[in-house]
């Protein structure tokens, strides 16, 4: 071998060993490791059926509170007994006012009854504020006649005949005796019993003392 490539060995060499030291001094690139694949979610089983909700059990029924015996129903009241009637007010037939203020007279009945009598029957009525004061102011001016209606008289109309009122032996009227005042805002029944006219007389004035006459009032039988 000649002198000029044994000098060109070495210095390969030497150019060699620099070039592997430069190698390693050289850093190596860093590669990444792969990524660990990230775990994947379990999937989602799908959602089991639920069994049914087992219904409450029916709660025992409270027992029900004993009905209150019902109550007997009572004896039916016995029937209340009719009320009286009053008896139908007779048809006024005359009627006269009086000298003393709001007095009044009716005649109710004059009709004629047994015995070949005449009976009257009025009512003395006082609508003003003043007790009327019987007295003498109904009877005919004897004692006897006093407190009664022993004043009151007919007078037929065809013949002008006045009947009077029927009188018993000892003069006392066949009337309404002992008649009490009539006090203000009421009345008094009254009557008088009298001799029949004859049958063909069908109406006859009927005169109270101090009150007007009353014509033509009709008898009934």
């Amino acid at each position: 071998m000649s002198r000029n490539h044994i000098g060109v060995i070495p210095l390969l060499f030497v150019i060699i060993a620099i070039q592997g030291c430069q190698k390693k001094d050289e850093p190596k690139p860093v590669v990444p490791a792969p990524a660990a694949p990230a775990p994947q979610a379990a999937p989602t089983p799908p959602p089991q059926p639920q069994p049914p909700a087992a219904a409450p059990a029916p709660q025992a029924a409270a027992p029900a509170p004993e009905a209150a015996p019902a109550p007997q129903a009572a004896a039916p009241a016995p029937p209340a007994p009719p009320a009286p009637q009053a008896a139908p007010a007779k048809p006024v037939l005359a009627t006269a006012d009086g000298q003393k203020p709001g007095s009044r007279i009716e005649v109710q009945e004059l009709k004629r009854v047994s015995g070949g009598t005449l009976m009257l029957r009025f009512t003395l009525i006082n609508e003003g504020d003043q007790t009327f004061s019987v007295g003498y102011a109904l009877g005919a001016g004897s004692t006897s006649d006093i407190a009664t209606v022993g004043g009151v008289h007919l007078i037929e109309p065809v013949g002008k005949k006045k009947y009077l009122v029927v009188r018993d032996t000892e003069n006392k009227c066949d009337c309404s005796r002992g008649v009490k005042d009539v006090a203000a805002k009421s009345r008094a029944n009254l009557w008088a019993r009298f001799p029949a006219p004859p049958d063909n007389v069908e109406k006859i004035a009927v005169v109270v003392p101090t009150f007007s006459p009353m014509d033509d009032v009709p008898i009934s039988r």
